[in-house]
């Protein structure tokens, strides 16, 4: 039986500099509703360091469908329109969002085979 592959969503969000501290600051800020959405698996904030002002906002879900729910759910909404504004006039006009499938992961003591 082959092993379930989770599914990567990566937006890539150009933030100006002088709008970058009130960009992390929605994040810090969120209502964490999506820690409890059913097929949620992982969620990073990847602040750029050098050569690029886009930030990476990283999720990881069980399955497309699981994503997709939580994109139209409530929740959803409630974290991007929710909190007086959305995180959108924090950045610029560019984002793009990227899908990816895993299908190789690894970790510190994990044993790849056990994980089938």
């Amino acid at each position: 039986m082959g092993r379930r592959m989770s599914v990567v969503k990566i937006n890539a969000i150009t933030v100006p500099k002088d709008k970058q501290e009130r960009f992390e600051e929605r994040f810090r800020g969120r209502a964490g509703a999506v820690e409890k959405t059913p097929g949620f698996e992982w969620f990073e904030l990847l602040r750029p360091r050098e050569g690029t002002d886009q930030y990476l906002v990283y999720t990881r879900w069980s399955t497309e469908a699981d994503y997709e729910a939580w994109q139209s759910s409530q929740d959803f909404d409630r974290a991007h329109q929710g909190g007086g504004d959305t995180l959108a006039p924090a950045a610029s006009h560019s984002s793009h969002l990227w899908s990816y499938e895993v299908i190789e992961s690894a970790g510190p003591g994990v044993d790849q085979e056990s994980q089938a």
